[in-house]
């Protein structure tokens, strides 16, 4: 039996395969074999083959090279292709006749085992190791924070005594970026939470018939407590991410890198003006919100005819300087928070585009946890100190 791919009727095939018996196959090339010639021949050929090893047994295939006027690369992998199967179905296989001079050639790739290596299985991580690594990935994470935090510390306190060398041109643009483009967003949900607020505080406040209450309820709970919290969590969302993302394109790019080869601190020259432009919009931004979200409160309250003048009364009785200043230093500390871990997380970035996204998530999540950390602590604070 033989069968043959020709490349033309009017061209002879270059490769026939023929069997004997059951148990032994033969392919004879013919020819010049290179990319061209083959590919009308080579489907037909590894098919036959594949068709030839399913009958079983113990199959021995010659591969007849003796007629080869000239062989390229792309029939150098015709060989290896055909062996390879044939070693993988465990059959026999022997190339008779090739030319000295391809010898060479076909030793590079000699085992052919090396060329198709079965591919590794992972083991599968019991739950003991995975916790393990997941503490040791905490610790390790703990670690490089407290780190952060001492050097950062560190050139705060070098920014003070040397104000002139800060680089105030991106403590502007970081400000401007973080505050001046950040009010939109920030007015519009501060806004809606004010009036979230006072309809819910309302709705319980209606059954006892203390609707004038809620107002000075909803100006105390915004000035101490959502005011800052909301703001933090929309820097976090917004700010954060931006400065890891800028400061881990650069880390990708190699420039904090020159920047460590200049002589230069990249926290000085990176972290410093973006924290401190954190400090300073934070607290601009918290009584911004505050503002509007009072505001919203008031015409709210204008549905349960609370007018204007008992609500502004009430939040008086209500909310003192105390009150604003608790609410403004935890959201400077929430601002050192925000900008600071953005920063960290920009630094750690790894290598590749997708380390870049990457390290924006871990930014945001980061912060926000690191929001409500600070904020329970202070909470504590304030339950033990009334402040």
């Amino acid at each position: 039996m033989s069968i043959s791919a020709p490349i033309s009727s009017a061209e002879p095939p270059v490769a026939v395969w023929s069997q004997s018996d059951g148990n032994n196959a033969k392919i004879s090339l013919m020819g010049k074999i290179n990319v061209y010639s083959l590919g009308g021949v080579w489907t037909q050929i590894r098919a036959a083959q594949n068709a030839w090893l399913k009958q079983g047994a113990s199959q021995s295939l010659v591969l007849d090279a003796s007629q080869i006027s000239s062989l390229d690369g792309a029939g150098i992998a015709f060989l290896i292709g055909v062996e390879e199967v044939q070693q993988k179905a465990g059959g026999k296989f022997e190339i008779v006749g090739l030319d000295a001079r391809y010898q060479p050639l076909l030793k590079e790739f000699d085992p052919i085992s090396n060329l198709f290596p079965v591919p590794a299985v992972i083991p599968k991580r019991s739950f003991i190791v995975s916790t393990g690594m997941a503490a040791q990935n905490l610790i390790d994470d703990a670690r490089g924070l407290i780190t952060f935090t001492g050097h950062l510390t560190a050139d705060l306190v070098w920014s003070i005594r040397n104000i002139k060398q800060v680089r105030w041109g991106d403590f502007v643009n970081a400000a401007v970026e973080a505050g001046i483009n950040a009010l939109p967003i920030v007015g519009l949900v501060s806004f809606l939470i004010g009036v979230i607020l006072s309809f819910q505080a309302a709705i319980g406040m209606k059954q006892f018939g203390a609707e004038s209450f809620v107002g000075p309820l909803a100006a105390l709970g915004i000035v101490r407590e959502m005011g800052p919290l909301i703001t933090a969590i929309l820097l976090a969302g917004r700010s954060s991410a931006a400065f890891a993302a800028e400061i881990g394109t650069m880390t990708v790019n190699s420039e904090v890198d020159a920047l460590v080869s200049g002589g230069l601190s990249p926290i000085r020259f990176l972290v410093v003006p973006r924290v401190l432009a954190g400090i300073l919009v934070m607290p601009i931004l918290t009584l911004y919100a505050d503002i509007i979200s009072i505001i919203a409160s008031m015409f709210t309250m204008l549905a349960y005819g609370i007018p204007f003048i008992n609500f502004y009364n009430g939040m008086l009785a209500a909310v003192d300087i105390e009150d604003i200043s608790s609410g403004l230093i935890k959201a400077t500390l929430f601002g050192v928070v925000v900008s600071a871990v953005g920063c960290l997380r920009g630094m750690q970035t790894g290598t590749g585009a997708a380390a870049v996204g990457i390290s924006a998530t871990r930014a945001v999540v980061s912060s926000i946890v690191m929001i409500v950390l600070v904020d329970g602590v202070f909470a504590f604070i304030s339950y033990k100190t009334g402040f």
